[in-house]
């Protein structure tokens, strides 16, 4: 697994968004934040637990904080694989204060008994423990803060009704809009200190798949090349040479995306092809495939799923420049 640097980690911080005001694009469901923070303070109450679900990079992490610096409250966070036991749940949630926020990434991997823990802790901010096994079980209750959950996930259709059902509100976060995603970059060339040509701007917000995380990490990818060049501005030219290198099409797909396509193509003729079938073929993991790569490549119209399976579209045919008569020979 690939190790961000601590430098990296904190560029990566210095451009997430902090106020309403820098956080840009999802409209919808910004509007709808700010109508229920205000409500909740005017009520002077906790906010309502919140579960956001959408693709990976869209702004899950960077609502939960822009929402906390709302409030004007603590936030701490943590990821449903590191909860496998009932203490390690009752350690973090006793740790809180009122009016905190916990913000919960990754929620749908958590442990099926570690969640139905939680429901009791997120409607009646207490748990329920028991204490040793057999006839000399007994229960515990503890009384918690009133805090605020905020709830993250890529796989929405992975969470119990009983968990769903915990939540005030919940929001799915979309792909951007190109122009979003130019707003996002000039923004982030600015925190960068590099200027960008608009034509290099287009390119990088085209190439982006619509997701500010991926639009971040190519304009850092972009900017090295121009400090390579010793170029002060990163142009057309500079843009055009860093995705040649990194292996990025007018489509935004990288290696992986295009291995993925080519797999059902040249294997499997197009497809239908089951998930488990196409991970195997590709070395990749399901979960890696429906998470990171399937998203995009759907709403690029590239890929569709059917009931017998992933089929590979004519467009896929087109844009790899392959026909019927070329997987016979290969």
């Amino acid at each position: 697994m690939f190790v961000k640097s601590l430098r990296e980690e904190i560029l990566d911080r210095s451009l997430r968004p902090r106020r309403w005001d820098e956080y840009l694009g999802q409209e919808r469901v910004k509007s709808n934040l700010k109508v229920i923070i205000e409500a909740a303070k005017k009520r002077s109450e906790p906010l309502e637990h919140l579960l956001f679900y959408g693709s990976p990079g869209l702004g899950k992490t960077t609502l939960a904080y822009v929402i906390a610096h709302e409030l004007g409250a603590q936030i701490k966070t943590c990821t449903g694989p590191t909860l496998e036991k009932a203490g390690d749940l009752a350690s973090l949630l006793t740790n809180l204060e009122d009016g905190d926020i916990l913000f919960l990434d990754e929620c749908h991997r958590m442990g099926k008994s570690v969640m139905e823990m939680l429901y009791s802790a997120l409607e009646e901010f207490q748990l329920h423990l028991i204490m040793g096994k057999g006839p000399m079980a007994r229960t515990m209750d503890l009384d918690l803060p009133r805090f605020t959950l905020i709830a993250a996930t890529t796989r929405m259709a992975l969470l119990p009704s009983p968990f769903r059902n915990r939540f005030g509100a919940i929001f799915q976060l979309q792909f951007y809009a190109q122009k979003e995603i130019e707003q996002i970059l000039r923004r982030s060339s600015s925190l960068l200190q590099i200027p960008v040509d608009e034509d290099a701007l287009s390119l990088i917000s085209v190439r982006s798949r619509y997701t500010p995380r991926i639009a971040n990490r190519i304009l850092k990818r972009v900017r090295d090349f121009a400090t390579i060049e010793g170029s002060s501005t990163i142009t057309r030219e500079i843009a055009q040479k860093a995705f040649a290198f990194l292996e990025i099409d007018e489509l935004g797909l990288e290696p992986a995306d295009r291995k993925i396509l080519e797999t059902l193509i040249v294997k499997f003729l197009g497809g239908p092809v089951g998930i488990q079938t196409l991970a195997a073929a590709v070395s990749e993991e399901e979960d890696t495939i429906l998470d990171l790569y399937e998203p995009y490549l759907l709403q690029l119209g590239l890929l569709e799923r059917t009931p017998r399976g992933r089929v590979a579209t004519p467009l896929a045919w087109r844009h790899l420049h392959l026909s019927s008569s070329q997987t016979e020979l290969l």
